[in-house]
């Protein structure tokens, strides 16, 4: 930042975003705080609500939602990215099962979920996995290491196996579909691995450029 007689001033960051509990309602009646790992972090105007679990080098991008306040609740797993736009929403009573518990939404490691993308539970979606820009994934279960691409959509209780390739703009909605997908093809196995290098240097280099002293408002300079 620049004062008017042209000499340069300490950057000034307005760090904002809302972390809180669900609100109680007839779905779901008993508040739950967030649990985010300390090395998880959070960009200027996330949104988190409810019983949600951010694990450690997860990088979660500007205006994102996750509102766990109907289906609940959501994991999120290490080194895991959500990026600009990305929403996490989940339907009362319906759940996917990991670990001998039930989830609304399940996002394992090492997983990006591109720019604008839609999540909505009940679903699970396995280490490794890219989902593309603007894309869905509705009530699906999706294999480790699968590749959704941009603008398609995973739905209809559909299973993918591991290694799946969704096509650009695909609507797969049938087991039949999912079952005739073929393997991520070497060029797309790379760029996801090119965003997860990228983006799990970013809670740490972020944290340093923000600061990581924020007072209980939720805001730093």
């Amino acid at each position: 930042m620049w004062n008017s007689s042209g000499n340069q001033n300490r950057p000034l960051n307005i760090y904002s975003y809302f972390i809180g509990y669900n609100p109680p309602t007839s779905v779901n009646p008993v508040p739950e705080m967030p649990k985010i790992d300390h090395q998880a972090f959070l960009s200027p105007f996330t949104y988190v609500v409810g019983d949600v679990t951010i694990e450690s080098n997860s990088y979660i991008g500007p205006f994102v939602s996750i509102r766990a306040d109907e289906g609940s609740p959501f994991y999120i797993g290490s080194n895991t990215n959500l990026q600009d736009g990305v929403i996490l929403h989940g339907l009362k009573n319906r759940y996917v099962e990991r670990n001998g518990k039930r989830y609304s939404i399940f996002i394992g490691n090492q997983v990006s979920c591109a720019h604008g993308c839609l999540v909505h539970g009940p679903c699970a979606i396995e280490d490794d996995v890219f989902i593309g820009f603007k894309s869905i994934v509705y009530n699906a279960l999706v294999g480790r290491g699968s590749f959704i691409a941009t603008g398609a959509v995973v739905t209809n209780g559909v299973v993918l196996r591991p290694h799946s390739f969704v096509p650009p703009g695909a609507n797969i909605d049938s087991q039949e579909k999912a079952d005739s997908l073929s393997p991520v093809p070497k060029t797309e196995e790379e760029f996801a691995r090119e965003v997860q290098r990228v983006n799990q240097e970013f809670p740490a280099a972020y944290s340093l450029l923000f600061g990581k002293q924020k007072c209980t408002c939720g805001l730093s300079c």
